[in-house]
């Protein structure tokens, strides 16, 4: 992290640039000191007089990036189903606004669809006494929420963070949450100066409608608020007004002529430019709006300003400011109430109450429920306001503060049905009933068909990644995504959520013709994708990377299958339901041929032959097998700088899904064999999965990469974010997932049930090592990241520690998902999303 910033640092090397851009402007410098004035003795007056109705010169700025995607929280206003969507009523406004949390400050703020960026971050900037200090940068952070119960636990998504001076000047408070009425985000900002000289200056970045390059920012010097909003005509408009009015304000263009880079010059704020264009050309703008000082009386040590800070959004400018203003007269006060759901009002803590098992699961955490209920939480705020039951994998962008915000990008703001799956099982399993419904019929949104835009081949699969309208954005084929609908309606229909007439009605619109796909596969033709799918052989497994057979996309498809099989039979198509139980026992049957290799280069033991003196490697199972011959020395494909290797060498834990679902026994040898291989903790590190970390309590627990030679990470030479200069490199490494603790857990549970070895002090191991596991790796903020540091090569900018999430993505929804599952699984003393139908019959 950089220091606090100094004008001496700062001001020669920005002097001469700065007076190119700038020479035609008139402004007049504020001599504040003998070291500023000698200073600017050795720059060039950059300008003179008075810009308050003057443009910002320096179009278009600096090229804009997104921000630190490891959140310490995200946030949005709860919203009840009507009839299984959202409907905006005069009794039930629908709030389409979002905001996540990072570096002590606000960050990534959507309006609209969920994906719909309008903000990369806003902060304050402190001057003092020879300082312009930064709030993300030089201030201790700490984050905690605003409303919990008597044991700690969330219940609703209100934050408070306070940033500490790290010289303890100043202070500053921030509560942070959504008005479930408006499309407006409030913040109400207490701010303590410990020093005279103090001022405090409102910083904001736009990125209007997902992007950060074509913005146009105006102050309202009559009205003190800001309006920005993009080129296009049918712009949204971002609004952003304070309850104590600003003492000046100005716009201009991200290190050209933006707040923080007059600042940087003398500590004060000389230039007030009224717009950033006036012929609808658009940049990197930035809002800037100073504060008055507070004053710290004789006698006293401190002294305060509070005020309320709205971000109000709409469709038009009238919306907006209607938003922003409606928020500011509500009050804090009245707005938090309503968001948390006090009083007659309907919010978080009112959904919270409805999850009906959460209660008993709290006794198999080792936190008092915190993580569980921040979970819950999580989960129901990444489902977007517009298309009810649309699940995201996460709000963030990953490596977002490296990754370009010119064109604009979903992130990981799309739909994954694999995610999805994930999410839909934990809502089910904490008790929400609802939402997995609408999220299960959400999904014929993103099903290939007919009438999919530019499709032809045979229909039934469903689509890699999708917006949450359902535009289409990756278009590879993974049969996991595909068996994994019809495993959630089966799951649904047996828990009662969908009744007989129900899961008819999607067998013969959705499940058959994914079914059919699953035994049939066919043509596919879809904008760059054009390959014939012959299952079990998927073009893409669960990390989206390489055609082949693999253990943890056959689990589900096998799964699929047989779910897929007594639906059918419910329905009276008994034909299909034959052929679907014939195809998925075939699969069965060659699971071993295809997957498992006898020839393996990680063998964990050898044995001697009687009679000879060979010796005989046991049989373990490979991450992919591209061709289905996992004895030959075929190497898998290159894949995020990595070159590929031997497929024998590669190890994932994907095949437990064969154990989770009910596919394979979990005393099953060849999957003994290779989870002795995935624990070798003596492989190098390329090849090595699992690594170990402190918990709470001082013991160990387990952390596991996706699989051997991983490239998705950070470069660990030097320290760089994945594919940062725009490439990938042969340094870059993918870092522990802690789901995979969750996965693990499952194996266990499922293990120890079927050798009857689960007893309570066994039990109570199980949940100190892997639910503790999932806590350990939970931030400050209760999130649950993608990754997490595993302690190999350059700590990167940030200094990371072991088990700390990286700037990949957090939260991660599945890793949320896997946790509640798992929490709700040793509760049960069952595993949660076993298919026991799938044992049994394959057993038939």
């Amino acid at each position: 992290m950089v220091g606090p910033i100094t004008f001496k640092q700062t001001v020669l090397t920005t002097a001469v640039s700065m007076a190119l851009l700038l020479a035609g402007c008139n402004n007049q410098h504020t001599e504040n000191s003998t070291e500023l004035s000698s200073v600017k003795s050795e720059t060039t007056q950059l300008s003179t007089g008075n810009q308050r109705n003057s443009i910002a010169p320096g179009i278009p700025g600096n090229d804009p990036t997104w921000a630190f995607a490891g959140k310490t929280g995200i946030g949005t206003s709860y919203e009840p189903y009507t009839d299984g969507s959202y409907q905006d009523s005069a009794e039930n406004p629908i709030s389409r606004v979002w905001f996540s949390l990072a570096q002590g400050i606000i960050t990534e703020t959507m309006f609209g669809l969920i994906h719909n960026a309008q903000l990369k971050e806003m902060q304050f900037v402190v001057t003092g006494d020879g300082f312009v200090d930064t709030e993300k940068d030089d201030t201790e952070h700490s984050i905690e929420y605003l409303h919990t119960d008597e044991f700690g636990r969330p219940l609703s998504l209100a934050y408070k963070l306070i940033n500490k001076d790290k010289g303890g000047k100043y202070q500053i408070e921030k509560h942070i949450f959504t008005d479930p009425d408006r499309d407006a985000l409030m913040m109400k900002v207490i701010f303590t100066a410990f020093e005279s000289g103090i001022t405090p200056y409102l910083m904001v970045n736009p990125h209007i409608d997902n992007s950060g390059a074509n913005d146009i920012a105006q102050y309202d010097t009559a009205n003190k608020v800001f309006t920005v909003n993009t080129t296009d005509k049918d712009s949204s408009v971002m609004s952003v007004k304070s309850s104590v009015d600003f003492s000046q304000a100005s716009v201009g263009f991200v290190g050209i002529s933006d707040g923080l880079t007059d600042l940087k010059n003398n500590g004060d704020m000389n230039w007030q430019y009224s717009a950033t264009s006036d012929e609808n050309q658009g940049g990197n703008v930035a809002l800037t709006a100073q504060y008055p000082s507070p004053i710290i009386k004789a006698g006293e040590q401190q002294a305060k300003i509070s005020f309320d800070l709205v971000i109000g959004f709409g469709s038009d400018k009238q919306i907006s400011l209607a938003n922003t203003d409606a928020s500011l007269a509500a009050g804090s006060d009245k707005v938090l109430a309503a968001f948390n759901g006090e009083g007659d009002a309907l919010g978080w803590q009112d959904y919270l109450s409805s999850l009906d098992a959460l209660n008993n699961m709290v006794n198999t955490t080792t936190d008092n429920g915190k993580l569980l209920y921040a979970s819950a939480l999580v989960l129901k705020a990444q489902e977007d306001k517009t298309h009810a039951g649309a699940l995201i994998a996460s709000l963030s962008n990953p490596w977002g503060d490296t990754v370009s915000a010119k064109v604009g990008s979903t992130g990981y703001k799309a739909v994954w049905p694999r995610d999805f799956y994930q999410c839909a099982m934990a809502f089910l399993a904490m008790g929400d009933n609802q939402t997995p419904k609408t999220a299960f019929e959400y999904l014929e949104k993103v099903q290939v068909t007919e009438n999919t835009p530019g499709y032809t081949g045979t229909p039934g699969w469903f689509l890699q990644k999708t917006h949450v309208d359902g535009q289409i954005e990756w278009v590879g084929v993974q049969l996991d995504q595909t068996a994994m609908p019809i495993m959630l309606g089966w799951k649904l229909w047996q828990a009662g959520v969908l009744s007989d007439t129900e899961i008819s009605h999607w067998y013969k619109k959705m499940l058959k013709p994914a079914a059919e796909f699953l035994v049939n596969g066919g043509e596919v033709n879809l904008d760059w994708n054009h390959i014939n799918i012959t299952p079990l052989k998927t073009q893409q497994e669960r990390w989206e990377e390489q055609q082949g057979y693999s253990p943890s996309t056959t689990a589900a498809v096998i799964s699929g299958l047989i779910s897929a099989s007594d639906i059918a039979n419910h329905t009276g198509d008994d034909k299909a339901a034959k052929r679907y139980l014939d195809t998925a026992k075939m699969m069965q049957s060659k699971i071993a041929k295809l997957m498992v290799t006898k020839s393996g280069l990680l063998a964990a033991s050898s044995r001697s032959n009687s009679d000879s003196d060979q010796t005989e490697n046991l049989p373990y199972f490979v991450r992919l097998a591209p061709n289905g011959e996992p004895n030959l020395d075929t190497k898998l494909g290159d894949n995020n700088g990595r070159g590929g290797l031997d497929q024998r060498l590669i190890l994932d834990g994907g095949f437990l899904e064969l154990v989770r679902y009910g596919v394979t026994d979990a005393t099953d040898k060849t999957v003994s064999n290779t989870v002795a291989l995935i624990d070798n903790e003596k492989l190098e590190h390329n090849l090595r999965v699992k690594y170990q970390f402190k918990a709470k309590d001082g013991s160990l627990i387990p952390g596991f990469r996706r699989y051997g030679n991983d490239g998705y990470g950070e470069d660990e030479v030097n320290g760089d974010s994945y594919a940062e200069k725009g490439q990938n490199s042969a340094g870059q490494r993918g870092r522990v997932w802690p789901f995979f603790t969750g996965e693990r857990g499952h194996f266990e549970l499922a293990k120890a049930l079927k050798s009857n070895s689960l007893d309570s002090d066994s039990h109570q191991k199980l949940i100190n090592t892997y639910v503790q596991g999932m806590e350990t790796f939970a931030n400050e903020g209760l999130m649950l990241p993608e990754q997490v540091w595993d302690g190999v090569g350059n700590p990167t900018r940030y200094h990371y520690k072991p088990a700390q999430g990286t700037n990949s993505a957090t939260p991660l929804a599945w890793t949320h998902a896997e946790y509640i599952k798992l929490v709700r699984s040793m509760s049960d003393k069952k595993v949660w999303d076993n298919y026991s139908i799938v044992t049994d019959k394959l057993k038939q």
